[in-house]
């Protein structure tokens, strides 16, 4: 067995005490995903709209109406092993809580999405000496909500939400290059550089996450992010749902290199 297990199952038992804390870094080479659960009359306009934009969108597992398992982590409960959790209604943010499992019960028709993320290709990133600043800084990688209009699907329509990393200048083809074999979570950028082309104003004002430090010599380099499916939420106004909290992924048991190409 893996020696990241032991420390995935410790993450795992202090989310279900109440720790808080985003997740990159956390059990470095296994698999992170992002959540979004619906009810059934919007899970097949999800599915759709995860098709249709799959760069912000990558679906690794649909988890059936009302369940809480997933074989991409034995013995989890995808209620209770994510450190924080958004609930919306009817479009709008109405609390964060550290254990959803009242509301499968409440609402036990979920269906329940698996996103692919970016902190995948992190440990790969990190070990061609390539600095991941939040990890490095301690705090939530930075998000921010673009102007790119994803493709609508049924009820769901809203905007790509992208995160950013500062990449030294000489460096950022071999992060194209490494992220670009791992296109089931997110892949290569979709931006480097400016970040008016995008419709970004101030990176020092991120809408999720936290602002880190872009030094002299380094470009912000932009990857399509799971927390889309939020903004699609918010947009489309959904009764109901729930999600992890931006940066505050499910940790799953499943290796990084399974997703490289």
């Amino acid at each position: 067995m893996p020696e990241t297990y032991p420390q995935i199952s410790a993450a795992r038992a202090s989310y279900r005490q109440g720790t808080v804390m985003p997740t990159a870094g956390v059990a470095p080479g296994m698999t992170q995903a992002n959540m979004i659960a619906l009810p059934p009359d919007y899970a097949w306009d999800f599915l759709l709209y995860a098709q249709r934009n799959p760069k912000a969108c990558p679906v690794l597992d649909v988890i059936e109406s009302g369940r809480t398992e997933t074989p991409l982590a034995a013995g989890a409960d995808i209620s209770r092993d994510i450190p924080l959790y958004r609930v919306w209604r009817n479009g709008k943010l109405t609390e964060e809580i550290t254990d959803a499992s009242a509301l499968w019960q409440q609402h036990p028709d979920l269906v329940t999405f698996l996103i692919g993320c970016s902190f995948t290709f992190e440990t790969p990133l990190a070990e061609a000496g390539i600095d991941i600043r939040h990890i490095s800084a301690g705090c939530n990688v930075p998000m921010y909500l673009t102007r790119r209009e994803c493709r609508p699907a049924g009820k769901l329509r809203g905007r790509l939400v992208v995160s950013m990393r500062p990449i030294p200048a000489d460096r950022v083809a071999d992060a194209v290059a490494i992220s670009g074999r791992y296109p089931s979570v997110h892949g290569a950028p979709v931006h480097i550089g400016d970040p008016a082309g995008l419709g970004i104003t101030d990176l020092r004002h991120p809408d999720f996450g936290d602002a880190v430090e872009i030094r002299p010599g380094e470009i912000p380099v932009f990857r399509a992010c799971g927390v889309t499916p939020q903004a699609a939420v918010m947009a489309s106004q959904v009764p109901f749902a729930v999600s992890h909290a931006p940066g505050h992924m499910f940790i799953t048991d499943i290796a990084d290199s399974t997703f490289h190409i």
